[in-house]
Formats: C-alpha cells, structure tokens, sequence
C-alpha cells in the first residue's frame, strides 16, 4: 500500500472518528434536529456544486425516488438519532454500536440482498459482533431508561446505515458516488429544516457549539467523503473499508480524553467483539459468476459518516 492511501486512511479515519465528540458538544446548546440539519447543509454547500463539474450526477434523475429514500436512511434519519443517543448515553459508547453496522448489514441481507447473506465464518462474526453488542448493552448502558433509549437511537443509526449500504449496491450501481452524496446531503438538509425551524435556539450558540456544527459539516461529512472517494479510487472500496474499523477507536479514545466518557474492561470488551464480529461479517462472500458493480458503489459495506 502506497504512503498516500495510508494517508488517506488515516485522515478519513480520524475525520470519521470526530464526529462524536463535536455532537456531544453541539447538543448541550443545540437540538439534534439543528445539529443534523447544518451538518448536512453545510456538507451540501460543499458537496452539490462539485458534482456537475465532474459530470456526477449523470444516471441519477431516472433513480430520483431511491435518492429520498436513501437520504432519509443515510443521512437525515440517523444525523438525528445521533444527536438524541448523545444526549442520553456517551459519545464512546454511541459510536461502538454505530460500528455494529456490518452485522445489521448481514441480517437485513437476509431480506434484501441474498449475496451479502451470512454464512460460515460471517455467520460467527454475527454472533461474536452481537455479544459485544449484548455485553455494552447489559453493562455500560446500566438499567436508566433513558439510557438504554439512547443506546437504541444509536442501533437506529446503524441500521439506516446498513439499509443505506444494501441501498447504494442495488440501486446505484454504476452511479459516480460522489454525485450522489452531493445529492443525498441536498435532500437531508431539506427533510431536516422543518424540525430544525422547530427547535431554533433561544440563544445565540458559543463558539464551542457553533464551531462543532462547522466541523461536522465541512470537516466530517463534505471532507470525510471526498476524501473517502479518492481512497477507494486509489486502492478499491473493499480495502478503504478499514476506516470503518478504525474509526470507532478514535471516537472512543476522543470521548475519554475530552469528555471523560466512561473506560472500563466491559467497554474495551465490548468495542473488540463488535468490531471483530463486525469484520468477519463483512467479509466477501463467495459466490462465482456474480456480477461486479462498477466503482465507487461495489458493495454493501457501509460508507456513511458517522
């Protein structure tokens, strides 16, 4: 692997890890709908004049129905229950079920997309992956229910990811990714303005609030993916699929130093079982003969920002 995608890698890495530490701050100040919908308006400023330059958005008026819906299961529906787990449980312990997203991808397969079904060494990831999943849940999480509520908004999250993902390999399928993050972003922001008119804060936010939403929106989602493209274009979508793995250690590493997020055995217990069962599930499956989607949507491994 050449030093520019190890580069790459590292910088997606950490933009994708960021995210949860700039939420848990923006929501002190700021409703989860305000904080998801000047995240995706600012990445939208960026992402949607860039895509016509580059002939992007060829291929995507005849698919205009999926794009609601993949916005509203990729961006906006999970931008906002990131926001509400946040508020209820830490940003370390949001962001290890978040990475459950490779196992809800395997199950909801089942249903949607028998070639990404599990089988054999993906089939024990899904049990080591939901352990780790069980073990936070019934140790971290504790008996709050406002707690366990936030841990559930964050499985949510993870599972408009993973219909997201099943979504770009079935439906988009030769489209320029870039075009249709432009346009995903576009779509969020507008499904989110009606419930961000709604919670419009009373006061101006601090620097440290208002500063979190540009970073998540320039930084983390418009930054992140573009980054992310070129990545998969260098070294393919199946290789730059280790940011999701990384990812996850730097949210939680962030959440203890800055926010002083909880650390004990159960978590590193549980963030390892999750991430190992969530590896062994997103393993290719084998299957001859199967058709190839071109690039950069080749398969169902998840490509949302946290």
């Amino acid at each position: 692997m050449t030093r520019r995608a190890l580069v790459l890698i590292a910088a997606v890495s950490f933009l994708w890890g960021i995210p949860y530490l700039f939420i848990a701050v923006a929501v002190d100040e700021v409703s989860p709908a305000w904080v998801a919908f000047s995240r995706t308006a600012l990445a939208a400023l960026v992402l949607l004049p860039l895509a016509p330059r580059s002939n992007a958005l060829r291929g995507l008026r005849d698919r205009a129905g999926w794009l609601v819906v993949l916005a509203a299961a990729q961006m906006a529906g999970p931008f906002l229950l990131l926001g509400f787990a946040e508020e209820r449980i830490s940003s370390s312990l949001t962001s290890i079920l978040v990475s459950a997203t490779p196992l809800l991808i395997a199950i909801l397969a089942l249903a949607l997309d028998r070639s990404e079904s599990a089988s054999g060494a993906r089939l024990g990831g899904l049990v080591v992956g939901f352990g780790g999943v069980a073990l936070l849940l019934g140790l971290d999480v504790g008996s709050g229910s406002g707690a366990l509520i936030g841990a559930l908004a964050a499985l949510g999250t993870a599972l408009g990811y993973a219909f997201a993902a099943l979504l770009l390999k079935t439906k988009f399928g030769g489209c320029d990714g870039r075009g249709v993050v432009g346009m995903t972003t576009a779509l969020s922001a507008l499904m989110l303005a009606p419930f961000a008119a709604l919670t419009v804060p009373s006061a101006v936010p601090s620097f440290d609030a208002a500063g979190s939403l540009v970073v998540l929106g320039l930084a983390s989602t418009a930054g992140g993916f573009l980054l992310f493209f070129r990545l998969q274009a260098d070294i393919g979508p199946g290789r730059a699929s280790v940011v999701a793995y990384l990812a996850p250690g730097i949210a939680v590493l962030l959440g203890v130093v800055f926010l002083d997020d909880p650390f004990g055995l159960s978590t590193v217990a549980g963030l390892a079982l999750v991430l190992l069962g969530s590896r062994l599930a997103a393993r290719p499956a084998r299957q001859p003969g199967a058709s190839r989607l071109p690039r950069p949507l080749r398969t169902a491994r998840s490509t949302s920002a946290p």
